[in-house]
């Protein structure tokens, strides 16, 4: 397993780096270490704790489903299904994202309705058809755990845990999750023999021909702005009960219009965060880094392999119910299938090693200790 936060390249390594290496595409770069928020500093002791806590179940409503169930390292940190799980009784109604290298997104969720990553594991725990945990029922399970106490008092003081720390030492365990070593940072860090001659091939295809840096952009591969590509809705809904049990839930619950619940037929995206009709249909551009393991692809998992993903931006996308929406930037490429194999390649070398912690051994609940009269 080969994860790591980087030190940022100084101008001295800059100087030092092939004559060649300064040749890169523009627009393009290699990772450098994550933001950290000043208010959730890093520390080895708060990154184990979220690292338990990540695992643990003890953060849901039914002490059964942990980040982990929806964020499995074996499957990319995500789910390798259409649609990501529920919680019992319900599905999901989005395709899980990965959260490799999450740390370096402005905004979470597809559609960015999550300010941070500390937000966004609040969020996950206590919504409806995921965590559906309450706080203070989450604390007092917390509260029963007595390695639990030590390690939220040693970290953040105080006697008792506060789910609002928990979230905190989550996100301080997810932005400890992220790939900088790939063979397209080493590449463009200065490493020619990175790059297979494919991959080159497939990197100035995305760079030109294919325009691809029109949205999968700087250091992260997105430009983080939100887009209708003509996605089709997921086919799930035409036949499976759950899932349109799920959806309409989610149309009712983020404010849709009473038309639009009784005949909407498709995920409104960006639309139930800024409730403009122009946003219906648009989701956030996601980073194409670790995508090698994070199969199917889109906001509803209807692409199944990279493949896929770029025959279907060579046709010019689809068309959905959103289509006046659609992205003017989405239009035919004229791709050969020897250019689709090379830009395939490359999006491959945006993937290193598989990251795959062994998940820790997690702590039971006890009775409190009762105080003495004595």
């Amino acid at each position: 397993m080969k994860h790591s936060i980087v030190i940022a390249l100084g101008l001295a390594a800059l100087v030092a780096l092939p004559a060649t290496a300064q040749n890169r595409p523009e627009g393009l770069a290699a990772l450098g270490p994550p933001p950290i928020p000043a208010d959730n500093a890093m520390t080895p002791e708060k990154i184990a704790l979220g690292e338990m806590l990540f695992f643990d179940p003890i953060l849901s409503g039914n002490n059964a489903m942990a980040c982990a169930s929806c964020h499995l390292p074996d499957a990319g940190w995500t789910v390798q299904d259409k649609i990501s799980f529920g919680y019992p009784g319900t599905t999901h109604w989005r395709n899980s994202q990965t959260i490799v290298n999450s740390a370096y997104y402005g905004k979470l969720f597809w559609d960015g309705s999550s300010g941070s990553l500390e937000k966004q594991a609040r969020s996950a725990a206590r919504g409806g058809v995921s965590g559906n945990g309450e706080d203070d029922m989450m604390e007092a399970r917390l509260a029963f755990v007595p390695e639990y106490r030590t390690a939220f008092r040693n970290v953040f003081g105080g006697d008792w845990p506060k789910v609002r720390q928990a979230y905190m030492a989550i996100a301080a365990y997810e932005r400890s999750i992220v790939q900088t070593d790939t063979p397209f940072d080493n590449y463009m860090n200065g490493d020619d023999a990175a790059l297979n001659d494919a991959q080159k091939r497939g990197l100035d295809l995305f760079a030109g021909k294919a325009n691809c840096t029109a949205c999968h952009t700087g250091p992260l591969l997105s430009d983080e702005r939100y887009h209708n590509l003509g996605v089709p809705a997921f086919d799930g809904w035409e036949d499976d009960p759950i899932a349109q049990i799920t959806f309409r839930f989610e149309l009712l619950a983020k404010g849709s219009t009473e038309q639009m619940y009784r005949t909407t037929k498709d995920d409104p995206g960006l639309y139930f965060v800024t409730k403009q009709k122009s946003d219906k249909g648009k989701f956030r551009t996601p980073s194409l880094r670790y995508t090698k393991y994070t199969y199917p692809y889109m906001h509803n998992g209807m692409l199944e392999t990279l493949r896929d993903v770029v025959e279907f931006y060579n046709v010019g996308g689809g068309e959905n119910e959103f289509a006046a929406n659609k992205s003017p930037l989405i239009e035919p490429l004229g791709l050969s299938d020897g250019e689709i194999d090379d830009l395939v390649a490359f999006l491959e070398s945006l993937s290193g090693d598989e990251i795959l912690p062994e998940a820790p051994d997690l702590p039971e609940m006890q009775p409190l200790p009762v105080a003495s009269n004595n």
